[in-house]
């Protein structure tokens, strides 16, 4: 069940009602819908097959959601009212800056927050016990990704950048490790130069590959379509480390030149029985072929409801529950463990896979690379 307004001060612990997790999603721009969407049908299905199943200790779950926007101070203003009105736990987020400030908020308040597709190293300032995370750490996710630039002969990759945390931190790591192996990375600020520019850039610099660090559908639409379409470019390699792709209405926006375009997809080659089942449910809820977000985000819930069940529904108990907790989700057996340089609960064992759309195929995704 989705609910806008629980009654306030309802307590974490109160036995004789509906047990409150808040979702945190962002479903109206700047935030990017429609990965909001996907996240959101994961989190609702995961709670329907739960409360389906009898609920946790005979009470059903209950989402909270809140609408992020992309906004950092709009999602702390969240998790102070979720706090207020009584949910055991967090979930969701899509966008590593506004989930690092739901994690810090989260973890001063003392509130158990299970980040479901946010991928930002530094989720905390400080290392903390009340938050977890489901995605791989960026430094993971990007590392792969700059080996299969490697493994395809790239050596001269420009990344094309908005202003951001995010942004900057894998900028860094895809320096820093194409560095090792004699590679170059070269920025060009989105804001700075238009499209020409951007295009001008790429030939002056002799880059091979450009990586799109940058929102979707603006710029990136409007810069994919003017590198395509310039004659001098016709061998540079565009790709969206971040996953822009892997959403319908980027082949929507871009049809056939939105295909070819390498993306990190936290998701296996082939999914089991559960993952298999999951994903038919997801996709008749969206309408469309479900996301690894959406699978993420029932993900979120299956691991909640696990913690409850073996920990209690306080919020103490759950917070307890991730160094132990382990539950089979769709995209494996997950459970949790602390990774260094990582100061959140880490399921360490996520899949990780650059992959695109397959020029010959479209909707047809292929895999490039495994991490």
């Amino acid at each position: 069940m989705i609910t806008g307004e629980p009654s306030p001060d309802r307590h974490a612990d109160d036995a004789g009602g509906p047990i409150l997790v808040g979702a945190l999603v962002p479903l109206s721009p700047p935030g990017w819908v429609e990965a909001g969407r996907h996240l959101l049908a994961g989190l609702e299905l995961g709670v329907r097959e739960v409360n389906d199943a009898g609920g946790v200790a005979g009470r059903p779950l209950e989402l909270v959601v809140r609408d992020t926007a992309a906004d950092p101070r709009r999602v702390s203003a969240a998790v102070d009212e979720l706090a207020h009105l009584g949910v055991v736990a967090l979930a969701g987020e899509y966008h590593s800056v506004v989930a690092r400030a739901a994690a810090g908020r989260a973890d001063a308040l003392g509130l158990p927050f299970l980040c479901s597709s946010a991928v930002l190293d530094g989720l905390t300032e400080q290392p903390t016990d009340w938050v977890a995370r489901l995605p791989p750490p960026q430094s993971r996710g990007w590392r792969i990704y700059a080996d299969h630039l490697l493994a395809e002969g790239h050596r001269r990759v420009a990344v094309v950048t908005q202003p951001s945390v995010y942004w900057a931190a894998g900028t860094g790591i895809l320096r820093d490790h194409l560095a090792a192996y004699g590679g170059t990375v070269v920025e060009l600020d989105s804001g700075a130069l238009t499209l020409d520019g951007v295009c001008d850039a790429l030939v002056d610099r002799g880059a091979t590959a450009l990586l799109l660090l940058v929102g979707h559908p603006q710029p990136a639409v409007p810069i994919v379509r003017a590198v395509r379409r310039d004659c001098r470019l016709a061998d540079v390699l565009i790709g969206a480390p971040a996953g822009q792709p892997e959403l319908a209405d980027w082949a929507t926006s871009l049809g056939a030149d939105g295909a070819g375009v390498p993306f990190l997809s936290y998701q296996p080659d082939r999914l089991g029985p559960l993952g298999s089942r999951v994903g038919t449910g997801l996709g008749d809820r969206l309408g469309e072929a479900p996301s690894f977000v959406a699978f993420e985000g029932y993900d979120t819930i299956a691991v909640l409801a696990e913690a409850m069940r073996t920990h209690g529904t306080d919020r103490a108990g759950v917070a307890a529950a991730w160094p132990h907790v382990t539950v089979e989700g769709t995209r494996g057996r997950i459970g949790f463990s602390r990774v260094p340089g990582i100061g959140v609960w880490q399921w360490a064992g996520a899949p990780v896979l650059v992959v695109d759309g397959d020029p010959a195929a479209p909707g047809r995704l292929r895999v490039l690379h495994r991490g």
